[in-house]
């Protein structure tokens, strides 16, 4: 299973068992591949009595702009931005500036070695590495919460869906169709193989997610996939088809060298359920022709990316497992993401889209 290390979404939350009386929360993420790593330090007293989830941002860019502006929706005792790095402090602190974050450094290894950290998480290229420090000459015990950022899953959206789904609202889901497309070939990213590059894995994971969690975590009986490729080597245009047990079909169409109509429909012996563009942050949903709406909340500042400030959803459900001491999300379990990853490995193969870290 070579692509998860670097080339999808990630979070990971490491916690430690200290005195102390927040959630200290270190958060990394990658232009690249959307990696977003946490250590987070919490109280061994009742988690309801904990006050705030402190977050710490690592790199400046686009994504953690939007990241900490959707935050910022969220109630200030539940949330609190502590600090910001990058590899170049001027930025760090123009973010901070901008943000009213009061610490700024200008490094990862500086944000890692916070004394108010136990345990310390990052990012760096395109893998992840944890780094382990002592406090007052003893180790804390650790204990770890990874959440793959498919932050789709936790729209609200997406919880009337599995809701709709669980109640047969529809009846017997037969086909499952999802599609994603826009031009991003002038985007060095999207297209250089050395920095995860391709339609599959930049924007047409956002389709297997769907049909997966329609699905409910179920593995396919087949995968056929095809392709066309760039002179990079990545895939420009993919088409994924899964067959599931009891004939049920679902098909995946992704490119970044066109705009799609970027929506999802699951079709079922007693009606049909669309989501409308944009599917990967969907704020509405038409059941059998009836359409609802599930706005965003409003930002503070202008934003990146469509709809950003849906990431406060899944920042929401960190807290929520958090106070549960869970190890993972019921919403995008682990074996959700090995899954996931597993069959766009597969996919990958079929295309012939290969990466230096299949070797590995």
């Amino acid at each position: 299973m070579k692509t998860w290390p670097g080339y999808i979404s990630l979070y990971i939350y490491i916690y430690n068992k200290t005195s102390s009386r927040q959630y200290r929360v270190y958060s990394a993420h990658s232009v690249c591949c959307h990696l977003l790593v946490l250590t987070v330090t919490h109280t061994h007293t009742h988690t309801q009595a904990i006050m705030a989830i402190r977050w710490g941002i690592c790199s400046a860019g686009k994504i953690s702009h939007d990241f900490t502006v959707a935050l910022k929706t969220l109630p200030a005792e539940n949330h609190q931005v502590l600090a910001v790095a990058a590899r170049d402090l001027k930025h760090a602190q123009e973010f901070a500036q901008k943000h009213s974050v009061p610490r700024s450094y200008g490094s990862y290894e500086e944000l890692a070695k916070d004394p108010e950290i136990g345990e310390t998480a990052g990012h760096q290229d395109s893998g992840v590495f944890l780094k382990k420090q002592k406090k007052n000459k003893t180790f804390c015990i650790l204990h770890v919460f990874v959440l793959q950022a498919v932050w789709t899953r936790f729209f609200p959206v997406s919880l009337e869906i599995g809701r709709l789904l669980s109640r047969g609202d529809v009846g017997e889901v037969k086909v499952v169709r999802a599609d994603f497309g826009v031009p991003l070939t002038h985007v060095q990213r999207a297209v250089q193989k050395e920095l995860g590059g391709g339609a599959l894995l930049d924007i047409g994971i956002y389709c297997i997610q769907f049909v997966l969690m329609v699905f409910n975590g179920e593995k396919p009986e087949t995968i056929q996939a095809t392709g066309v490729c760039l002179d990079t080597g990545v895939d420009e245009a993919m088409v994924v088809t899964l067959k599931f047990s009891g004939q049920r079909l679902a098909v995946c169409t992704c490119t970044i060298t066109a705009e799609l109509p970027n929506e999802a429909v699951i079709v079922g012996t007693k009606g049909t359920i669309k989501v409308p563009a944009h599917m990967w942050c969907p704020t509405s949903l038409m059941v059998n022709g009836v359409e609802t709406q599930y706005p965003v909340p409003e930002p503070s500042l202008p934003l990146n990316f469509i709809n950003s400030t849906g990431m406060c959803y899944e920042a929401e459900e960190v807290r929520r497992c958090l106070l549960h001491g869970l190890k993972e999300s019921s919403r995008m379990s682990h074996a959700d993401s090995a899954l996931l990853a597993e069959i766009m490995d597969e996919a990958r193969r079929q295309v012939g889209v290969v990466y230096s870290q299949d070797s590995q």
